[in-house]
């Protein structure tokens, strides 16, 4: 079962780089769930649970960050931040075996690995969410980050599950697309 404190939005309209050069406006959006983690204090071997709970929440996510979007969803990626009281395993069963599926659906289709982030923390604690193309792994232009936290959370009892998109790569690119499977 899925207890839900809350959800948070992160949208970033990017129109220029560090520099100052003007790019085309790129629109990233982030969705944070914090829930509470089932298994805070303890060891569990079977953390199916956690499972269940990044499939039910990612597709109601990956929904609502997409209508954010100003385009069409081109890269993605997630994370998780586990309060103290749970450990790293914890983070990857949320966002690892039953996450994907619900994000590719949503952003139609996605034949690339979801870049993805998993660490222990407090309350405040700032995560850097990988960002790659949705189709193309090797695009280096769509490789980048997103960093995201919430002030009062996880706290010691709870899971921060986060998940992007991003409607272009970085600003100015100029790295490369890498191969195009055809």
């Amino acid at each position: 079962m899925v207890r839900l404190r809350k959800k948070v939005f992160v949208k970033e309209v990017i129109i220029t780089d560090q520099l100052g050069q003007p790019c085309d406006p790129i629109s990233r959006v982030a969705a944070l769930a914090v829930v509470r983690n089932p298994f805070a204090s303890t060891i569990a071997e079977d953390l199916s649970e956690l499972f269940e709970i990044g499939a039910s929440l990612g597709e109601e996510l990956a929904s609502e960050a997409i209508k954010q979007l100003n385009g069409e969803p081109v890269s993605y990626g997630k994370a998780a931040i586990v309060g103290v009281n749970g450990d790293l395993e914890q983070g990857g069963a949320i966002i690892h075996p039953k996450l994907g599926a619900p994000m590719r659906t949503a952003a139609g289709g996605g034949e690339a690995v979801i870049p993805s982030n998993a660490e222990l923390g407090g309350p405040g604690c700032a995560i850097d969410l990988p960002l790659g193309h949705k189709d193309n792994p090797w695009s280096f232009d769509h490789f980048d980050t997103m960093t995201l936290n919430i002030p009062d959370a996880p706290k010691p009892d709870e899971i921060v599950l986060c998940l992007a998109y991003a409607d272009g790569g970085r600003p100015i690119p100029r790295c490369g697309k890498g191969p195009i499977k055809t």
